[in-house]
């Protein structure tokens, strides 16, 4: 027997397949025989778009928020800058070469 090579379906075949899952008016054999796939595949795909499907209606929440910001992060490159700046201010105004004028 001979192995089927892997299959990538697009979401929109995925909805396809979960919806006519989700109305029942085919069994999952049917369903399966119908699309070529396995019953188990279906369920999963179900599964998920009802899981999913309270994310319809969540008013673009996701859109919203921005991208995660590591604020730790910034502070401690704030602090860094901070410290390097005032130690080459005292370095230069050591040296003579940074005057108060410009």
């Amino acid at each position: 027997m001979t192995r089927r090579p892997r299959r990538n379906h697009s979401p929109a075949f995925k909805a396809k397949v979960a919806l006519a899952a989700i109305k029942g008016e085919k069994t999952m054999v049917e369903l399966a025989q119908e699309f070529d796939l396995h019953a188990n595949q279906i369920k999963q795909w179900k599964d998920q778009l009802l899981e999913g499907a309270s994310g319809v209606f969540d008013e673009g929440r996701k859109e919203d928020s921005g991208p995660a910001v590591d604020v730790n992060r910034l502070h401690a490159k704030i602090g860094e800058l901070t410290l390097e700046n005032d130690f080459l201010a005292g370095a230069l105004g050591k040296a003579g070469l940074l005057s108060g004028k410009r």
